[in-house]
């Protein structure tokens, strides 16, 4: 299995926001944003899915494997999945 860094743009604020449906700006939150995370390029995924039991991202990249890239679930009870796949991005199929 390929490396998945634990990493977030969520804030408590968010989650207490979101926990509420009062957050008004998801989609700075959800979905993918490309970014660098302690110098390295790549990018950013959060899903909302309260009952799955674990989710991948899948692509080109990593030969549309679906155990390759899992996404961390957060601890905080909200049903985000969330994490950092570095060298991936702009150009990729996912």
């Amino acid at each position: 299995m390929s490396k998945v860094i634990a990493h977030s743009l969520f804030t408590e604020f968010d989650i207490n926001l979101f926990k509420a449906g009062k957050h008004y700006k998801l989609y700075e939150k959800f979905g993918s944003h490309i970014t660098t995370v302690k110098g390295i390029e790549g990018t950013y995924f959060a899903v909302w899915a309260p009952s799955a039991k674990e989710v991948s991202v899948i692509g080109d990249f990593n030969f549309w494997n679906d155990g390759e890239h899992q996404l961390n679930v957060r601890w905080d009870s909200s049903g985000i999945w969330e994490g950092f796949i570095p060298h991936i991005g702009k150009g990729n199929s996912i």
